[in-house]
């Protein structure tokens, strides 16, 4: 085997990994629907009410609602489980600033506490150490498909009188004890956003098997209307946060592919775990045996410098992208940003109504931590549309960089 690509070697691949999105005949067709009718917009439109409705379904869920993206499928779920001023929700530092934000947009203070060291999801038993008389809610992160452990939070929400958000950004088609993620909770947030395993390029959903919420949902949804109200009839303070009919036209197309693309990348996924943890220094994310069925919107491991002569994360990333393997260092440790002291000081959002202090950027989350500043690995959804020889190559590459480490020694000197 050459030397590393980083110093001048050949790179174990020279092609790319199947390109995403992925689409065809019936998106173009449903676009083309969409824009003859001149109907663009879902007030007049079918395609997001049927999207809405073939969604909750796919997803095991009573009801459905379309927005613009995740990040107001977020908000649109805080608001309606009835996060006021003050009060104080619970989320995990290792996940996208959204799951945090939308606290924020409803008034409410986002609480940190630490993710389990083998799944990278939100832990339950930090969560219960997290809870004050303040806690309203806890929303736990699918993180990269595979489920946080939803017996344990209905469980703490059952106890402590706590409302269970998902957030299922990543989880299109996950499945817990062989049900949909996404209604095990409350409310479960979705993203269509570009990459993810079903896009519309943006778009979100809001899933939930309690008809009052989903009305206050579909009512902050839809400027404050009741669904089945009169038009100029607005009983609750809401947004325009309607999907449009041309996201939701691909998006009903993108449903039809889900279940054979989320079954071949779990096949793919199951031989990279299987490879890759023969390796010294590489441990995928584990995979709970009550997970009947992960998403996979990414491959998450964890890579251990001292296994690997002490080089660091970042070079080993390097030498990764250099043989030609799309490797990334994933999440920053969120309460590290700067937005969520700034908003403390300046008693804005939540914060006015808020009569105690948080030590953001001092906040002991060591699992969070080390997972975000040493040992975090991410691969796309994308490579696991790959073939088994597509999944050898990220196997070679790791194998060739443990075999060159002194040329990375040398770099890292």
């Amino acid at each position: 085997m050459s030397g590393l690509a980083l110093t001048g070697g050949d790179p174990v691949r020279k092609k790319a990994y199947p390109k995403w999105p992925v689409w065809g005949a019936e998106e173009r067709n449903n676009l083309l629907e969409v824009l003859e009718s001149g109907r663009w917009g879902s007030l007049n439109g079918h395609f997001a009410k049927d999207f809405a409705v073939r969604f909750a379904q796919a997803q095991d869920a009573r009801f459905g609602v379309g927005v613009t993206n995740g990040t107001i499928a977020l908000q649109v779920a805080v608001e309606a489980v009835g996060v006021k001023p003050g009060d104080e929700v619970i989320v995990p530092p290792y996940t996208f600033i959204a799951t945090a934000s939308a606290v924020l947009s409803a008034g409410g203070v986002p609480v940190f506490a630490d993710i389990t060291p083998d799944t990278f999801c939100l832990d339950p038993e930090a969560v219960k150490q997290a809870i004050t008389p303040r806690t309203k809610a806890v929303i736990p992160v699918h993180l990269g498909g595979h489920p946080a452990d939803m017996d344990a939070f209905r469980e703490i929400g059952r106890q402590y009188g706590l409302r269970v958000i998902e957030d299922a950004a990543h989880a299109h088609g996950s499945e817990w004890r062989g049900k949909k993620v996404g209604a095990l909770g409350d409310m479960g947030c979705f993203s269509f956003q570009w990459s993810k395993n079903m896009t519309g390029g943006e778009g979100g959903a809001v899933l939930t098997n309690n008809e009052e919420l989903y009305a206050r949902a579909w009512s902050i949804m839809n400027v404050g209307r009741r669904p089945e109200g009169e038009w100029y009839e607005h009983v609750i303070l809401g947004g325009n946060h309607r999907m449009n009919e041309f996201a939701a036209a691909v998006l009903c197309a993108q449903l039809g592919r889900l279940e054979a693309q989320t079954e071949h990348r779990a096949r793919m996924a199951a031989y990279l775990d299987k490879q890759l943890s023969a390796i010294e220094g590489i441990e995928p994310q584990a995979r709970d045996s009550r997970v009947t069925r992960q998403g996979f919107h990414l491959y998450v491991f964890r890579y251990k410098p001292e296994a690997f002569g002490g080089v660091p994360r970042n070079l080993f990333i390097k030498a990764m992208l250099a043989e030609g393997i799309p490797v990334t260092p994933g999440y920053s440790l969120l309460n590290k940003q700067e937005v969520f002291s700034v908003v403390q000081r300046e008693r804005t959002y939540g914060f006015a109504a808020y009569p105690g202090t948080i030590d953001y950027m001092g906040s002991h989350l060591p699992v969070a931590q080390k997972l975000a500043d040493e040992e975090g690995c991410w691969m796309p959804q994308n490579v696991l549309l790959g073939n088994e020889e597509d999944m050898e190559d990220i196997v070679r590459a790791v194998r060739k960089i443990k075999e060159h480490l002194s040329e990375l020694k040398a770099l890292a000197s």
